[in-house]
């Protein structure tokens, strides 16, 4: 058994587990990534990031690895297959980037390497045991001691059960199929590029679905389909070569021929949410706090939104600024997220019609979709920036994200952001307050009533006074 300690172990090198271990690595942790599989599979499965990951990326200067790595930009996002637009909000990054999932997991381990931190792959988390001090990790051969443990390890997470955690919520009742398709040509009408989610996915019978997507090859597409009322037996089984050219078959017609099928993987319409995110040093993210339903692409950016939350909570706790219970505000904090994106998940498989009565309460909601309000009133759900958080500072703004602002150099807010630090935006001369803390002087603040403003290394308004006694010591 070979032996090592560390402060933080990650599980999981997904996004979520990733994007911690950055924030960490930023903040100077100590920090070990545990992954069982030996290397990345490279498939695509999740698409997109929403505008407010956009905004977090952007807040630690990773916003252009991604857009490197892009292959669309998307204007619109949808709720239950009604587009909403984005518009309204006071953002940069009023889109949906299209990415896959395997380039979100590129981007960040490279800047994870930078930060001279490796993946460990090939070490599954077999067992572990904590005390008042820390946790003791095994991963086969490889014993580590640390003072935190991350469950980043997915839906069917290993240190979850081990936690007898309950994952309670909704048993579905369908399913559906994910499927990377390269076509011997481009099936008529379909498009080459993905700008919009109109017209993305079509219902050729009460509870069958299919949604077709351009992905960054010609004739590449992915291919979503699935049924709400039925689901097999199995739901781990193989997706079948018969299923997917079915599926495309009844969506396009026997003149659609497929040249390969990259990869294809089944998912539920279940959705279950973790009891508690932590129990004493062990803390769940991303899948394996939260499950749900594809529906308007979240469950990548939910994830990669608690690792940023989460990391920097983590690290001033392990630097002794944390105030008293400062990690007991993650579980506060996201967990009521995740929650509100379940119910919108039900919400919108509810307007997926299977009934004439559900046919007309789809009708008169799209109906209503049209209204500026209710356009907003989504797309800030949909999107993530609509997300606040409680303090006990009254002011309207307190809580929020911070929006877009530029700065009298020219830079932009987010800038201020990039080393994981509280910044202090101020109107008047201010000495630093604390040293986790960037002043900066701006001669108007988005906010005309207030005259400095505190706001958290995840870009969030902790208060509308200044003060960090509340937050740091």
């Amino acid at each position: 058994m070979r032996k090592m300690t560390t402060e933080v172990v990650v599980a999981g090198a997904g996004p979520t587990g990733l994007m911690l271990a950055n924030e960490l690595a930023l903040a100077g942790v100590d920090t070990s990534v545990l992954e069982r599989m030996h290397e990345r599979t490279g498939l695509s499965k999740a698409l997109n990031l929403q505008p407010r990951t956009a905004e977090v990326l952007d807040l630690r200067g990773l916003l252009p690895r991604a857009k490197d790595r892009s292959f669309a930009t998307v204007a619109d996002g949808h709720f239950a297959v009604i587009p909403v637009c984005y518009a309204g909000w006071d953002t940069r990054h009023p889109y949906q980037l299209g990415i896959p999932q395997a380039e979100v997991e590129a981007a960040l381990e490279e800047r994870l390497a930078e930060q001279g931190v490796r993946v460990r792959r090939g070490h599954e988390l077999t067992s572990f045991t904590q005390d008042a001090d820390g946790v003791t990790i095994t991963a086969g051969e490889l014993q580590i001691r640390a003072k935190y443990l991350v469950a980043c390890d997915g839906g069917r997470s290993t240190i979850r059960k081990a936690l007898n955690m309950r994952f309670e919520g909704i048993e579905g009742q369908g399913h559906g199929v994910a499927a990377d398709v390269r076509f011997k040509r481009t099936p008529p009408g379909v498009p080459t590029q993905w700008r919009s989610t109109t017209n993305m996915v079509t219902s050729q019978s009460p509870g069958k679905f299919i949604g077709v997507i351009p992905l960054n090859e010609p004739n590449l597409y992915r291919i979503s389909f699935g049924d709400r009322l039925n689901r097999p037996e199995n739901l781990r089984a193989k997706v079948t070569d018969n299923e997917v050219r079915d599926a495309v078959t009844e969506r396009f017609g026997p003149e659609a021929e497929i040249e390969e099928i990259r990869w294809a993987s089944r998912f539920s319409d279940d959705s279950r949410l973790a009891e508690h995110y932590r129990v004493g040093r062990i803390f769940l993210a991303g899948d394996a706090a939260h499950t749900h339903f594809p529906a308007g692409g979240q469950g990548l950016n939910l994830g990669i939104q608690d690792a940023m939350n989460l990391g920097w909570k983590l690290a001033a706790t392990l630097h002794n600024h944390a105030a008293p219970n400062l990690l007991d505000t993650y579980e506060a904090e996201r967990r009521p997220v995740a929650q509100k994106v379940l119910d919108n998940v039900a919400a919108q498989n509810a307007l997926i019609p299977t009934t004439p009565n559900q046919r007309a309460l789809r009708a008169l909601f799209r109906d209503l979709t049209a209204l500026p309000e209710v356009q907003h009133h989504l797309s800030g759900m949909i999107s993530g920036l609509a997300i606040t958080y409680r303090t006990e500072d009254p002011h309207p703004a307190a809580g929020t994200r911070l929006p877009d602002l530029l700065l009298p150099n020219g830079d932009h807010a987010s800038s201020l952001f990039h080393k994981g630090k509280w910044v202090l935006l101020t109107k008047t001369p201010e000495a630093q307050p604390h040293t986790e803390v960037v002043v900066a002087e701006l001669p108007e603040l988005p906010w005309p009533d207030l005259t400095r403003v505190l706001i958290r290394p995840d870009g969030y308004v902790a208060n509308t006074t200044g003060e960090t006694k509340t937050w740091l010591t």
